[in-house]
């Protein structure tokens, strides 16, 4: 019994008490119309990051959500928990960048609302930041990856559009779109400060950036559970992701990501 009494004291403890200083710990939720499972959410990625028993906070990114999202998350008056709240939607790469770079914390976690990576692999990345990385992606293509509840449709968009990535932009990470990533605040004010598309595909965009700033990325297999309730459409998703890959392509040729070398450049003396 007492573990569980620990638990909740430092879930108490981090809902009414400001930490002090900088947190160790970020985590940034995008939501968009996220009413019925963003208090489920929240509830379960405090109580776990609240056990670890370091200073961390917690940002929900709106993005211009219509229903009681932002009322829901505002009236919980959690004392490290931020709302940032958008006047329009501008999309889920608009959100998590706007969040990314309010963070505070050492390490910036960005998790989605629904929970599919549950929040208990947040540890697993963390450890390959202490390995040097400084982005670690969650994945669920990854040997000993867990995915549950996949359609076939979904594995079948997937492998083609993967595909089509390692070979027009050279990225190796076998799964660029999972919504799990953990990120350095140097690396995550870096990438994010660049990056500029506002949709699904800014995971890809992220990870192109950060190969060309020659930054350290690592891929950790993670539990997958494809969650209940999502109205995004497989194949409206994987349009816009094509849309976005000719945008991006785009921008690098025009060289609208160039930018100052990365810490690891100038250590480095490239």
């Amino acid at each position: 019994m007492t573990e569980p009494l620990d638990r909740y004291h430092a879930y108490k403890a981090w809902v009414n008490t400001p930490i002090e200083g900088v947190p160790e710990v970020s985590v940034v939720i995008p939501a968009y119309n996220e009413e019925i499972r963003i208090l489920p959410t929240i509830g379960a990625i405090a109580t776990h990051m609240s056990a670890g028993g370091r200073p961390w906070e917690l940002i929900v990114a709106d993005d211009g959500s219509t229903d009681d999202t932002v009322r829901l998350v505002g009236d919980l008056g959690f004392a490290n928990l931020r709302v940032l709240v958008a006047e329009r939607n501008g999309g889920k790469g608009s959100a998590v960048r706007r969040g990314m770079l309010a963070a505070r914390g050492d390490l910036v976690l960005f998790a989605d609302a629904d929970q599919s990576t549950p929040i208990e692999q947040f540890e697993m990345l963390e450890a390959k930041t202490a390995e040097g990385f400084d982005v670690v992606v969650g994945s669920r293509k990854a040997e000993g990856a867990e995915v549950r509840h996949k359609s076939r449709l979904r594995r079948v968009l997937s492998w083609g559009l993967h595909t089509l990535v390692r070979i027009v932009f050279g990225i190796t990470v076998l799964d660029t779109q999972c919504g799990f990533k953990l990120f350095t605040r140097d690396a995550a004010q870096e990438l994010f400060t660049t990056q500029r598309v506002d949709g699904f595909s800014f995971d890809l965009e992220v990870l192109y950036l950060a190969g060309k700033r020659h930054l350290r990325v690592a891929e950790v297999p993670v539990e997958w559970i494809d969650a209940p309730g999502s109205t995004v459409s497989a194949i409206a998703v994987s349009l816009l992701f094509l849309r976005d890959l000719v945008a991006i392509k785009w921008r690098d040729l025009r060289g609208q990501y160039a930018t100052p070398r990365s810490h690891h450049d100038k250590e480095e003396g490239r």
